[in-house]
């Protein structure tokens, strides 16, 4: 868990901010922090949208926790990220009754829509998708979740209509914001 970035030794890197999660790092200074690894790392996510390297580094200097403990809490959860994601993280559940009941055929809908390979992002910057082991909603089985919003009962034409709506409305809000009726 080595990062060329630090020192900024490699200027072409992008220096990350660490100043951002700073004030939530103090909170834990002397208090066990090793025991609040998953709350920090959560916070640093919810701040930087993902977990850089960089960042990694910091939080195991400040908070004297070699970077094999923190590896070990990023591979063990699968809600840690270590690259950046779209706009819109796709969810597809892979459980038994999402399997049995097609969800290959959604993976591969949302492959074809969106030109990207798992953990990918589209090339407009839209969507990421991942496979997960059970989203909980197996009597709606083929599932996916975008963002808070749960779709269920899936067919690959179902599936495309629902993220080239999403790009509809994510068109329709640029358009809003450049003040473009249409």
């Amino acid at each position: 868990m080595e990062c060329s970035c630090t020192g900024n030794q490699n200027p072409s890197c992008s220096t990350i901010d660490t100043a951002l999660l700073e004030p939530y790092l103090v909170q834990y200074e002397g208090s066990g922090s090793k025991g609040n690894l998953i709350a920090i790392l959560q916070k640093a996510q919810s701040i930087y949208g993902y977990l850089p390297a960089e960042i990694l580094v910091h939080i195991g200097q400040r908070m004297g926790i070699k970077p094999a403990k923190i590896m070990g809490v990023l591979t063990f959860y699968t809600r840690f990220r270590t690259k950046p994601i779209g706009k819109h993280l796709i969810l597809l559940c892979q459980g038994t009754a999402c399997h049995v009941n097609g969800s290959s055929l959604i993976e591969e809908a949302i492959k074809d829509t969106l030109g990207i390979e798992e953990g990918d992002i589209s090339e407009n910057g839209l969507f990421t998708y991942t496979n997960v082991a059970c989203i909980g909603c197996c009597s709606l089985a083929p599932v996916m979740m975008i963002g808070d919003k749960t779709y269920g009962r899936l067919t690959k034409e179902i599936t495309i209509k629902i993220l080239k709506d999403i790009e509809l409305e994510e068109r329709r809000n640029i358009d809003e914001d450049n003040g473009w009726e249409g």
